[in-house]
């Protein structure tokens, strides 16, 4: 335990392992590959900002996104203009 001020409780220190970092970090390091693959012209305004936020700038450019549901949303709004692959 470490040593606590006057009137404070004690603190203990956590007993993580670096087997336990090693999964976490595993686990952050799956990625999607995202190609843009159709032009969004007569598509709507926030179908294009969708595809401006997952960082596509040119057509048939590829990024590197982290798989969470966050970006999993965001694919699936412009799932019929984009190319997914998992890593």
């Amino acid at each position: 335990m470490i040593a606590a001020a006057e009137g404070e409780a004690p603190v203990a220190k956590s007993k993580e392992t670096s087997k336990d970092t090693a999964k976490t970090e595993a686990k952050s390091t799956k990625t999607l590959k995202i190609t843009w693959v159709r032009s969004t012209i007569g598509y709507s305004k926030d179908q294009r900002a969708t595809i401006q936020t997952l960082g596509l700038h040119r057509l048939h450019a590829t990024v590197e996104q982290p798989d969470n549901p966050q970006v999993r949303g965001q694919i699936n709004k412009v799932k019929h203009m984009v190319k997914v692959e998992e890593s």
